[in-house]
């Protein structure tokens, strides 16, 4: 009779203790290996927990659908603040009227007549549709231009949208393929940016308008542009 590998030793047979260490030294290994995807996942958590309050995702696109709110928007560093506003010429969001006028798109050369608060909106945006009613109070400032870059929509959903919450914009592009986002570097949907008289970027805010971030960041931060400072 042939023995198999699986034939246990005879009672009584001294234990090889060469072969408990490497019994013990595999088993060590197999939870080594159970425990690294608890690890990496707990990890992501971490940095997500620490890094976003909240994140939004709509499930079609991983990249460009997760909405990014972050607690405190100026610790964010921007390459772009005090450069020129990328060169963005988009076209008009296809039947977008404002008080009976078609909107037009945005072109760039429109960033050095006033300055411009520009919001990187699209109806599938969760957090979009809370601060819709805080752009429509920031357009009653007729010393600001408020824009809009309208990101990956469709465009009968963007009327949708509009439609329900008022239009605060007198000028909206659609970026269709997201390359302007891109351009912006934009993180993620809503961000709004302020752009100075002279074309150039002098704040960014990552994460929806609020309330709270409205009165004491954005207008502050209006004030400071339109001063020139």
């Amino acid at each position: 009779m042939t023995a198999t590998l699986s034939q246990e030793a005879p009672e009584g047979t001294p234990r090889n203790p060469d072969d408990e260490t490497s019994g013990s030294v595999s088993r060590r290994n197999r939870r080594v290996l159970v425990l690294l995807p608890l690890a990496a996942f707990l990890g992501l958590a971490t940095l997500f927990t620490t890094r976003f309050v909240d994140v939004t995702f709509d499930g079609s696109d991983p990249f460009v659908h997760f909405t990014f709110v972050v607690p405190e928007t100026s610790r964010i560093p921007s390459a772009l603040i005090g450069r020129e506003a990328p060169a963005t010429d988009l076209p008009a969001v296809v039947g977008l009227e404002r008080d009976g006028k078609a909107i037009p798109g945005i072109a760039a050369a429109d960033f050095k007549s006033a300055v411009t608060v520009l919001n990187v909106w699209a109806s599938w945006c969760v957090p979009c549709h809370d601060e819709a009613p805080l752009l429509m109070q920031l357009a009653r400032d007729s010393r600001i231009r408020v824009v809009g870059i309208n990101y990956k929509d469709q465009a009968d959903n963007a009327r949708r949208f509009l439609g329900r919450y008022g239009n605060p914009f007198i000028a909206s592009g659609a970026d269709a393929n997201g390359r302007a986002a891109i351009d912006w570097g934009v993180y993620g949907v809503p961000e709004t940016f302020i752009v100075g008289r002279d074309g150039k970027i002098t704040y960014k805010m990552i994460g929806p308008i609020t309330p709270e971030n409205l009165e004491r960041v954005m207008k502050p931060e209006i004030e400071k542009a339109l001063a020139g400072t």
